[in-house]
């Protein structure tokens, strides 16, 4: 990622941060221990680290890259640290020399505090070659860096319908993903029905919600 000097940070934070004085299950922090061997705070993207106007939405940009042990992690791990840091992140996953960039469409809440985020879909590349990363700064203003980093990374699995909002792009691809797992546990539930009646049901409600995805 060819970010400006400017927004170099480069500092190590110990993986302990996350899981020590939190509430975590064993589980998660199972992950963090064997599963993640390191965490770099790589960059700041912010209005004081570039040139860019400040957001209505997104205050700074964070850039994390987390050298993994393996090259499956469970999101559930990003999604703490997600939860614990109150700005928008961008995470670089490194597996033996390839990369996959990751993040979450994050928006603040209506709460009063900074610190209240609600966290959505995360969104992610393929393991690629660093050379191949396609993340660039793009965009006059915090909002509009953000959005296109999530665009970027997202590629063609979120669309971009006349231009609109990227939450509205979120949410139906939000929706279109909770429709295709419907779909899916009925054509379970399809295959393993033995009564032709009760499976003929089945099939009228799949091919209903294959409609409404089709519209989407």
């Amino acid at each position: 990622m060819n970010f400006p000097q400017s927004t170099e940070f480069n500092k190590r934070i110990p993986k302990q941060k996350f899981y020590e004085n939190l509430q975590v299950s064993p589980a998660i922090k199972r992950i963090f221990v064997e599963d993640i061997k390191s965490v770099y705070w790589k960059n700041k993207i912010a209005p004081e680290t570039t040139n860019l106007a400040k957001g209505s939405n997104v205050d700074e940009i964070e850039v994390f890259e987390i050298k993994l042990a393996s090259n499956d992690l469970n999101m559930s791990v990003l999604k703490q640290i997600d939860a614990a840091i109150p700005y928008h992140i961008i995470f670089l996953l490194e597996f033996e020399g390839k990369f996959k960039v990751v993040t979450a469409y994050k928006e603040k809440s209506n709460a009063k505090t900074k610190t209240a985020f609600k966290i959505g879909e995360y969104f992610s590349t393929q393991w690629l070659d660093e050379i191949d990363v396609p993340l660039k700064i793009d965009g006059l203003n915090m909002d509009s860096v953000y959005e296109n980093f999530v665009r970027q990374i997202a590629g063609d699995t979120l669309e971009n319908e006349n231009d609109e909002s990227l939450k509205v792009s979120v949410e139906r691809a939000e929706k279109r993903k909770q429709l295709e797992k419907q779909i899916a546990a009925l054509e379970n539930k399809i295959r393993k029905e033995k009564q032709p009646r009760k499976k003929y049901e089945l099939f009228q409600e799949m091919t209903k919600i294959k409609n409404e995805l089709e519209k989407i």
